[in-house]
């Protein structure tokens, strides 16, 4: 990324075909993608084109990439590129705060993804997945979208929100969360108060949801014992002033809780089945692992989920083929100077995750399913910048780690107990773009076959004998944080607390810069588990 002020820095080349009153919106909204895809091959890593009345300058490849993502609020406004949020988290609420109420409100989401907690729900997204199957028998057809979409929203507010959304209010609660998702339809983008029966369905779910809200919180004040769920938290934090958040403020908040839970998830999910059914050699490889570490029977546990490399790598190559966000958004609040371009205050900016993660200069042969492109010998994503499934930067998805997790939990056990095939032909499977989270097109019929004969359990242990030559040589390795991306996860505290400390506001101080070498291993380990990426470990 380069920021460079000069009188001879030129405006984006511009798409052409933009039609009166509603630019290049037809084309674009026939498919976001293939639009953004032909404006690359055609302009290169910038370009401008028009929807409606707004000016859209389109960023790719890792440049550009890190142009969007580093650059500071002040610059980049979120506030305005996402007045779609609006209506559904909550006049008021995060993208609808000034700066320092939503840097406040952000900071009262982290306590329930934190390290803690996270620990406690790969039991839960166990028991409830267990749940969702017992009645499958052993062999049927269901719609995987459909499926995933139930199950993970059942996790997501089991984990996050309390048993009283998962337990007392599941289908109403269900029916409401799903009308206000399908408020973030693309028109809402350029017209969030359009008048229109989906936006009608989102504003009255939101008003239902906050009665909902209000009557748990009167109900949990009249009990002696207090949950230690994250509508909990919310309920008992507090401004910097001491000023408690409204019931508005709260139901907002939850909302955006579940969001970063379960927005983006199920069709993550869903596309995990498709690919590996689509590819059976990637599917062998994957029950392997399973196998080996876990048997038939073998527990579920946070840190057996974190020992999966293979799985995690098709989870990687999913989000790299099948990003849930088509585009990211920000409003210039001031010039934006780009290589030898300057993108004008007034104007929007983005950047397409699903157009950057098929360069073939980054990516070779990048429509092919390949994992092992996330391998250590090949790396593919090493550029920084390149892979951004999850965004970037301080804004990257403070949910990631989640789901993540709650992906991993999932198949732990889906594909232990059933096989997998399509119904229809592979090349039938394809993303839908007529809403702003592209997922599998509906109906996704698979069909579903109790698996026989599974390993029994060969948990690998752990070699813990593995660092015993580095104690030789003492502060042979440094520790390296890029404040910009910290979210206070805490996960380096949990992991190597003589180096890393997170207060309860998760301002993490380092409290050894160049620590003793019987350390790396454990420095190597919150490095490693770090959800942004913020930490890195310099040897010598």
């Amino acid at each position: 990324m380069t920021e460079q002020q000069s009188s001879t820095s030129k405006q984006p080349p511009k798409m052409p075909g933009a039609l009166p009153l509603i630019g290049n919106m037809l084309k674009f909204g026939k498919n976001p993608y293939e639009y953004m895809n032909m404006l690359r091959s055609k302009l290169g890593e910038i370009g401008e084109f028009r929807l409606f009345h707004q000016q859209m300058i389109l960023l790719t490849g890792p440049e550009g990439n890190e142009a969007f993502f580093r650059a500071p609020d002040a610059q980049l406004d979120q506030n305005e590129a996402y007045k779609v949020m609006t209506p559904i988290f909550g006049k008021g609420v995060v993208f609808d705060a000034p700066p320092h109420i939503k840097d406040q409100q952000l900071k009262m989401l982290m306590p329930g993804l934190r390290d803690k907690p996270m620990r406690t729900y790969s039991k839960i997204i166990v028991q409830e997945v267990e749940e969702a199957i017992k009645g499958w028998g052993e062999t049927g057809e269901i719609d995987l979208l459909d499926f995933m979409k139930q199950l993970t929203i059942y996790t997501s507010s089991h984990c996050l929100l309390g048993n009283e959304f998962r337990y007392e209010l599941n289908e109403e609660f269900s029916q409401l969360y799903h009308d206000l998702e399908k408020g973030m339809h693309p028109i809402a983008f350029i017209f969030p108060y359009l008048p229109i029966p989906i936006l009608r369905r989102r504003d009255k779910a939101r008003i239902r949801l906050q009665e909902l809200v209000t009557g748990i919180i009167e109900k949990r004040a009249r009990k002696t014992e207090k949950s230690d769920d994250a509508f909990q938290m919310l309920i008992d934090t507090r401004y910097d002033d001491g000023t408690p958040l409204s019931p508005h403020e709260i139901t907002g908040l939850l909302i955006g809780t579940l969001f970063a839970g379960h927005h983006t998830t199920a069709g993550t999910a869903a596309w995990i089945t498709l690919e590996l059914a689509r590819n059976p050699k990637e599917m062998e490889r994957v029950l392997e692992e399973f196998d080996q570490l876990y048997g038939h029977d073998g527990e579920v546990t946070f840190q057996s989920l974190r020992e999966i490399p293979i799985f995690e790598r098709v989870i990687k190559e999913v989000l790299r083929l099948h990003p849930p966000l088509i585009m990211l958004i920000r409003k210039v609040a001031k010039d934006l100077h780009f290589k030898d371009y300057v993108i004008k205050t007034g104007k929007y900016v983005c950047v397409s995750p699903r157009v950057s993660h098929r360069i073939a200069e980054i990516f070779p042969d990048p429509e092919k399913f390949d994992p092992d492109r996330f391998t250590k010998e090949r790396q593919e994503d090493a550029q920084p910048f390149s892979w951004v499934a999850f965004g970037g930067g301080r804004h990257k998805c403070s949910g990631n780690a989640f789901a993540m997790l709650q992906l991993k939990a999932i198949y732990a056990i889906l594909l232990r107990r059933y096989n997998f095939e399509l119904v229809e032909s592979p090349e039938s499977y394809q993303d839908d773009y007529t809403e702003m989270v592209a997922q599998p097109g509906s109906p996704c019929m698979v069909r579903y076959t109790k698996r026989t004969n599974i390993q029994q359990d060969k948990a690998a242990t752990i070699n813990e004998n593995s660092a015993a030559n580095t104690e030789s040589k003492p502060n042979c390795f440094k520790v390296e944080v890029d404040y910009d991306l910290c979210q206070g996860h805490a996960n380096c505290m949990a992991e190597a607390p003589e180096i890393f400390q997170v207060d309860d506001k998760g301002l993490l101080t380092v409290l050894q810069e160049a620590p003793d070498n019987t350390l790396l291993k454990k420095a190597q380990a919150a490095a490693k588990y770090c959800p942004t990426s913020a930490i890195k470990i310099n040897q010598d």
